[in-house]
């Protein structure tokens, strides 16, 4: 297990800084979490990432993209988890790009992928439904009829949906298989209703009713929908807990700055005994979300069974993250609360990420299964 960056790595992490320091200033998140008409999304710095080669660093050279693996784009989503990037790269480049480009056909990647490298098109994912995180056992319906399958179901917290070009869409096939569908928002069938989350994000309700689907917008087939799912659903983890240790990261650097330069009685309110303490604590969280992050990713990129490591990972994210992002806040007292000052943003964010995918207790029941059903199978092992 190697922690350390590799030269392409270090190199997308500087450029990577250096584009979203540039564009994701305070006044320029707030002009467009003002902006009522628009999607939420900074198309410019969308373009800036396409003609900076950014946005195909997990997509293979066929396809238009650089092929340095999902540990080079973990590092683009850290620099734009520090920037609060308003940009959907989870949904597009892990949940879209990245299946496309591991269990899409020819046509599927040549519609897609080139598209996406250059910044001209959006994918989404539509993994959550109410109440349900896990996308390998949805309530979504898939059924065959004819050529085509018929979905009907609701996903919620779907990002960036009237502006993708094809969202994923889980759903179950019964007999406990599970298709994964490119699903064309515009379809006749398909409902969007959005709303707002903690980040300011436009996330939309979408409902299916009797939406057709080609099968030649079926990733993979009937037989092993439920593993690409699975595949999905850890690199997802892997994703959000590499965007929040970049959430979280700022937010103690910003606290840092502030703690030095904020005088009381004085002296910098950063040399009294419980502020340090409450530092040195954020710290330690931040230092076991980047070592549970590198540990999924290093696996994933090797190809080694990284489910209970992701949701490590997450975990981590979850608990870690809100414990750092409130700590920024309390350390900034009551400035910390105005929404006119920038580190705000960054709890909303760390809330935001927290609860994607499923929470902290959601992550714990799946690393409890995945260790349970080993300790099963390796007892039938011993048995037979």
């Amino acid at each position: 297990m190697n922690f350390s960056l590799s030269e392409e790595q270090g190199a997308i992490g500087e450029l990577a800084r250096q584009i979203f320091t540039d564009a994701c200033r305070h006044e320029r998140l707030a002009e467009i979490e003002a902006d009522a008409a628009g999607d939420g999304i900074d198309h410019s710095l969308w373009n800036a990432l396409a003609e900076a080669e950014l946005l195909g660093v997990d997509i293979d050279e066929a396809s238009g993209g650089t092929g340095l693996g999902f540990g080079s784009l973990c590092v683009l989503l850290e620099e734009a988890g520090r920037a609060l990037a308003p940009i959907p790269l989870v949904p597009c480049l892990v949940g879209g790009a990245a299946a496309i480009g591991q269990f899409g056909t020819d046509a599927q990647k040549k519609s897609w992928l080139p598209g996406l490298v250059a910044g001209e098109i959006l994918l989404s994912t539509a993994f959550q439904e109410m109440g349900r995180f896990d996308p390998t056992r949805p309530q979504t319906q898939a059924r065959a009829e004819g050529k085509d399958w018929i979905l009907d179901g609701e996903k919620v917290c779907v990002p960036c949906a009237p502006s993708a070009a094809r969202i994923l869409v889980p759903a179950a096939l019964g007999d406990g298989k599970v298709g994964v569908f490119l699903v064309d928002p515009q379809a006749q069938g398909v409902e969007l209703d959005e709303g707002v989350a903690n980040n300011h994000e436009r996330q939309f309700r979408m409902v299916l009713s009797g939406v057709a689907v080609s099968s030649a917008d079926m990733l993979g087939d009937p037989e092993t929908g439920a593993g690409i799912a699975q595949w999905l659903a850890d690199r997802g983890q892997a994703a959000l807990a590499a965007l929040q240790l970049g959430v979280c990261q700022a937010a103690l650097e910003k606290t840092a700055e502030y703690t030095t330069d904020r005088k009381q009685f004085g002296r910098a309110i950063g040399t009294f005994q419980a502020v340090t303490m409450r530092v040195a604590d954020a710290f330690v969280d931040l230092e076991c979300m980047k070592s549970t992050l590198w540990q999924a990713v290093w696996r994933l990129d090797e190809g080694l069974p990284a489910g209970a490591e992701a949701a490590a990972a997450k975990w981590w994210a979850c608990r870690g993250g809100s414990r750092v992002a409130h700590a920024a806040m309390h350390l900034h007292g009551g400035i910390g609360a105005d929404i006119e000052y920038p580190i705000h943003r960054h709890l909303l964010w760390a809330q935001q990420i927290g609860l994607t995918l499923g929470g902290a207790g959601e992550q714990l029941a799946r690393i409890g299964a995945l260790h349970a059903n080993a300790g099963s199978n390796a007892q039938a092992s011993v048995g037979s």
